[in-house]
């Protein structure tokens, strides 16, 4: 079983419904799997990954962009090193699972 790491995360821009925060992570790391009760949208800034949802894996690299739907579970594995943008509601609640 791989190693699960936490993102690095900081928030870019807080509005009064949304809002952004940038993720980061180093090449091989397995992100959390969780799943959140609202759509959220990703969006690649560097580098690539592997967003594992819904049986598949997506593949995405810098410029791409992911809408999110709620109530899936998914994961992230950085393919190399990688940075992206989350925008999604701030009412937003995650669930993570082990």
């Amino acid at each position: 079983m791989e190693k699960v790491t936490n993102p690095n995360v900081k928030v870019l821009a807080l509005g009064s419904n949304l809002v952004a925060k940038q993720m980061q992570a180093s090449a091989g790391d397995l992100l959390p799997r969780h799943l959140a009760n609202m759509e959220s949208i990703l969006l690649i800034q560097e580098g690539e990954c592997i967003l594992m949802i819904k049986g598949k894996d997506e593949y995405l690299k810098q410029g791409d962009a992911f809408v999110v739907p709620p109530d899936i579970e998914h994961q992230i594995k950085a393919e190399t090193n990688f940075k992206a943008v989350h925008f999604m509601p701030k009412e937003i609640k995650f669930q993570f699972f082990k």
